[in-house]
């Protein structure tokens, strides 16, 4: 562990003999600290003529010594010390000031930044005695658009102040606005983020996309942040101080997520974790961590792995607090690796293994094809936006039980049903996973295998939802994948549905316009013009 922390240049070994004397030494009870240590800092702060900090943690050991210069210390990155909702950081600051002044600006910045159990000041005097002693915590409540309180000045002769009761009543309150707000829900709480150069519309369009996508991962969103740049900051995206901004609401908000709509960079999540000490994802994370929990078969699971180790394999770094949601199972140590070589070797291996089992999945479901065309069985795709209600349309057309819930990736691993027409004509009907705009390329490279069932579709049935006023962009999106995989040569029915939730006129236009047959995928008697039509395509094939 390294004793003394900051800009040491210059020092002389006597002074940085005194300083490491510091390290570990314990202040007794319930002191902010003891007159003795006060008076030491004090001395060696009017010698160096610069500002000495210490971090004392809750059982009373000085667990850094801290060199500034005349005007300032930088506290160094405590990892050993995360809070979480409701808790303070676990250690308070106390540090010299040369200048004859209370707690700065930056001393309560780093308070609330950094939930500092306390923060405090001792001014030095000519005579390199400790004057008086500043001090300020964090407030439960905010006051006046501040979230902290400043005390009166204190004797350094006077600091048995009961700090550790006081540090406890502070997280008991903070503790009980957190339990108020999350009573009964036993979710996450996060904080929606978008930066952006494009229209606000565009944005909040995104924003209620990213919003569905959270409740869909059962989390509890607590607001909702938009700005508009007219060039993103290529390191944090937004600018610094904005980015502290956002830092203090999400602890106020008792947030211990946060969420961009933005795709992060390896470096981007680099730099704003170590700037905001919560987890921070993506959307694609968050597409990733959704699919991740709704993966039930085999090839579902293996799939959505490989995508998250292509994707988290340039973002595996020493410190990355953002992964901890998707790193489970990789890491460990060994001789002559690091434990970061050594997470990238087992990623790699693992995404090999992975791509292999895929190549046999992708082998069976050719010899599947091959039995099916033997037979002459047409297969029926049912394509679209994710939500819009294929598995719904699934289980009406053939009257069966596929899962299908009102949220985002409610289907993940296909489905397929056998239907006979009247005229004796027998098809398969494929619901498969639903499609999204900018859908994570990693996603899109591991669900080939399921993907490529669609090249065997004789016709490809698009779902709608119109009551969605997103639905044109959905339609744009799905069609852009579409012919991404060159699969827009497929004959393709559009199935306009929740026709019972939009004006009869509006969905008559929406009809003509778009070429496509409305229906309500729940209720079998609004289905009789589909069912015609994909007969006659299929006879007509």
């Amino acid at each position: 562990m390294k004793k003394i922390w900051g800009n040491t240049g210059g020092l002389k070994a006597g002074h940085m003999r005194r300083l490491e004397k510091l390290y570990g030494r314990r202040v007794p009870g319930d002191h902010l600290l003891t007159f003795e240590i006060a008076r030491e800092i004090s001395e060696l702060s009017r010698e160096l003529r610069r500002q000495i900090g210490l971090l004392v943690n809750r059982m009373g050991k000085v667990a850094y010594v801290i060199v500034g210069d005349h005007h300032k210390i930088v506290i160094p990155v405590t990892d050993e010390y995360r809070m979480a909702p409701g808790r303070l950081k676990g250690v308070r600051c106390i540090h010299t000031h040369l200048n004859d002044e209370p707690l700065t600006e930056d001393d309560c910045t780093d308070l609330e930044l950094l939930r500092l159990d306390i923060m405090a000041a001792i001014t030095v005097s000519e005579k390199g005695r400790p004057d008086s002693v500043f001090m300020g915590h964090i407030l439960p409540e905010t006051n006046k658009g501040k979230a902290y309180r400043l005390l009166p000045p204190a004797d350094p002769h006077h600091l048995d102040i009961n700090c550790l009761e006081m540090i406890q009543a502070i997280e008991a309150e903070l503790a009980g606005q957190t339990n108020l707000r999350d009573a009964g829900s036993g979710k996450e709480r996060a904080l929606l983020v978008s930066v952006t150069t494009a229209s606000k519309k565009e944005a909040m369009d995104n924003l209620d996309e990213l919003r569905e996508l959270a409740f869909s991962c059962n989390i509890a969103v607590s607001d909702v942040i938009f700005q508009k740049r007219r060039k993103v900051d290529s390191k944090f995206l937004m600018g610094l101080g904005k980015l502290q901004d956002l830092y203090l609401k999400a602890l106020q908000d008792a947030v211990s997520l946060i969420i961009f709509d933005q795709e992060l960079n390896p470096s981007q999540i680099r730099a704003i974790t170590d700037q905001v000490e919560l987890k921070v994802i993506d959307r694609t994370q968050l597409i990733l961590d959704i699919f991740a929990q709704r993966a039930h078969s085999r090839e579902g699971k293996l799939q959505v792995e490989l995508a998250q180790l292509k994707y988290l394999l340039p973002r595996l770094v020493v410190k990355n607090t953002a992964m901890s949601r998707l790193t489970g199972g990789i890491g460990g140590r060994g001789p002559g690796e690091t434990k970061l070589e050594i997470n990238r070797r087992r990623a790699r291996d693992r995404i090999t293994r992975i791509e292999k089992e895929l190549k046999r999945v992708k082998k069976q479901r050719k010899q599947q094809k091959t039995r099916r065309e033997k037979r002459e069985i047409p297969v029926v795709s049912i394509v679209g936006y994710t939500n819009a209600g294929k598995s719904t349309l699934l289980n009406t057309m053939t009257k069966s039980s596929v899962p299908a819930e009102n949220r985002l990736f409610a289907t993940l691993d296909p489905s397929s049903r056998r239907l006979r027409f009247p005229r004796d004509i027998e098809v398969i009907i494929t619901d498969t996973v639903g499609f999204i705009k900018d859908l994570p390329k990693d996603l899109v490279t591991a669900f080939m295998a399921t993907l490529e069932e669609l090249e065997s579709a004789d016709i490809l049935l698009h779902v709608i939802d119109i009551s969605n006023p997103r639905f044109e962009k959905q339609i744009s999106s799905v069609e852009k994948i579409l012919s991404d995989l060159s699969l827009d040569r497929i004959p393709t029915i559009r199935v306009l549905n929740k026709q019972d939730v939009v004006d009869p006129e509006t969905t008559r236009a929406l009809c003509r316009r778009l070429d496509g047959i409305a229906v309500s995928a729940r209720k079998s008697a609004t289905l009789v013009m589909l069912m015609e039509k994909l007969s006659n395509t299929i006879g007509e094939s």
